[in-house]
């Protein structure tokens, strides 16, 4: 072996061994889709209590079905279930009912904890407004004992007991029972039950009539976000699912001349060694771009300026997003181009970029197809990991941020910056580079798994892997980087704008 090999292969051992420690730390990282599923419930809650307008009442129907409260009763339970399970095994021989969150060591599990106690008291308004009364005022009874002995941040031991009072046969209006308390302490369609429950027992007839007025608008405001989270990815999968089948069925009779068979057996001609390869990939992604600039300097950097995780504003941390995926793209490409300077001027197959051809339809087409195919991997990982397995950090960010310039920023990050970096470095180089040891296949599906481990995410693994195989599907088609980036932006930009509408849903 040459030193160039040596390195090559002692930096994959150093980088693999590093990256499975990250992917093992995010198994115990909560993922963001249970959260997702319930801020999903709370506009179906939401549009159950339109009655202004027929029309969209109509579709409200359609959207919620038949029993959405007991549906929503259900999502709550499941979710905290799933959340007790997780700390349960976090915190192995501990009772999770004598957990405080002051005594716990890390975010995520002060995080779940709250989470649960929040989850306990909208159980309880859900079962009594469907009737079950003692039910509720069990949980709320419960839930303020505990917050009585071991008091919570953020959630005032007191509300438990109001809700029990207003809700208990006969009801009760206790000292602490004030609108305040609750606007402070619950949110949405819950917030709204509590307080025409508040008003109607205070007789405030002018109040309730003023609620319910903006219910209505915050109702009709959640069927038109319903529709636009769940319509429009529900037609863009149909057609993909449509065009999918019809290519099949193409394939299955043209075979060779078939759209789905046509340049995928074309391979690179590929310059470099698999010692190359690692150096760009390992070295440049994963070390410097990942590694040393991600982990050690970015933060190294936060910390010189003084600033903490728990005092950054939602801009300043996608301020932080964006300079530190400018930093991985610098180092990553600069790895690049000076592996790759020897061997210049390269075939004119790779990297290509070109305006002419069919690329637009291949993008168009490709993110139609890959709607149920990452949906039905999606809802298949989702009994495999339970609620763990970790999620893109900026997700989280884009779900709870409602400052415009934040949103711009977190756009700009994945919709632009993050396709045309990541199409380039996966596609442009990766699977090219892979084909000249496996098929074009094998370096689609190889290239879709490398890119689908460098977001870190265990949970994420196998429908990135899926969307990956997409991508390169379409690029080895089109011969044309524009495709997949176009198809990358539009996976991107879809997930945002879902985020940000299901995000403003309690609002």
């Amino acid at each position: 072996m040459t030193l160039k090999q040596i390195f090559a292969a002692l930096l994959t051992a150093f980088v693999t061994l590093n990256l499975v420690i990250l992917l093992l730390g995010s198994w115990q990282q909560p993922q963001i889709q249970s959260r997702l599923e319930l801020y999903q419930t709370d506009l179906l809650l939401h549009a159950t209590e339109l009655k202004s307008d027929q029309e969209i009442a109509a579709a409200s129907q359609t959207l919620v079905g038949d029993k959405p409260l007991e549906t929503a009763q259900k999502q709550y339970e499941s979710v905290r279930e799933g959340t007790q399970e997780t700390l349960m095994q976090l915190l192995p021989g501990q009772p999770v009912t004598e957990l405080r969150v002051e005594d716990l060591s890390t975010r995520t599990l002060k995080e779940l904890l709250l989470l649960q106690l929040r989850l306990d008291l909208r159980l309880g308004v859900l079962k009594a407004v469907q009737g079950d009364r003692q039910g509720a005022v069990e949980i709320w009874t419960a839930l303020g004992d505990r917050l009585e002995q071991q008091p919570v941040a953020g959630l005032d031991a007191a509300l438990p007991q109001v809700l029990a009072g207003l809700w208990s046969d006969p009801p009760r209006l206790l000292p602490t029972a004030d609108e305040a308390l609750i606007r402070e302490s619950m949110e949405g369609w819950f917030e709204y039950r509590a307080l025409s429950r508040l008003y109607e027992l205070q007789q405030r007839q002018g109040d309730l009539a003023e609620l319910q007025a903006a219910e209505q608008v915050t109702a009709q405001q959640a069927v038109y976000k319903l529709l636009l989270v769940s319509a429009i990815p529900g037609l863009g999968s149909f057609i993909g699912l449509t065009l999918l089948i019809g290519l099949l069925i193409q394939w299955g009779l043209k075979r060779k001349q078939a759209v789905l068979a046509g340049r995928g057996d074309l391979r690179w001609s590929t310059p470099w060694d698999w010692s190359d390869l690692l150096i760009v990939l390992m070295g440049g992604f994963f070390f410097v771009g990942q590694i040393l600039l991600g982990q050690i300097l970015v933060p190294l950097a936060v910390q010189g300026l003084s600033l903490t995780p728990a005092t950054l504003t939602v801009r300043t941390q996608a301020i932080l997003t964006l300079i530190t995926y400018a930093f991985l793209t610098l180092g990553s490409l600069g790895v690049l181009f000076w592996v790759i300077r020897p061997f210049r001027p390269l075939p004119p197959d790779w990297f290509r970029f070109s305006l002419r051809g069919n690329w637009f339809w291949w993008a168009v087409g490709g993110y139609c197809v890959a709607l149920p195919l990452v949906i039905a991997v999606s809802l298949i990982n989702q009994q495999i990991w339970q609620g763990q397995g970790g999620s893109n950090p900026i997700l989280s960010l884009a779900l709870q941020a409602e400052d415009p310039v934040a949103l711009l920023i977190f756009f700009s990050t994945a919709s632009i910056a993050a396709p045309l970096f990541e199409e380039f470095l996966f596609r442009g180089f990766l699977l090219p580079s892979l084909t000249r040891y496996v098929p074009a296949w094998g370096a689609i599906v190889l290239s879709s798994l490398i890119f689908a481990l460098a977001h870190l995410s265990l949970s994420e693994v196998l429908p990135l892997a899926t969307l990956g195989c997409v991508l390169g599907f379409v690029y080895t088609r089109s011969r044309n980087l524009l495709a997949p980036m176009l198809l990358h932006g539009l996976w991107n930009s879809g997930t945002l704008v879902s985020l940000v509408v299901l995000g403003s849903g309690l609002n």
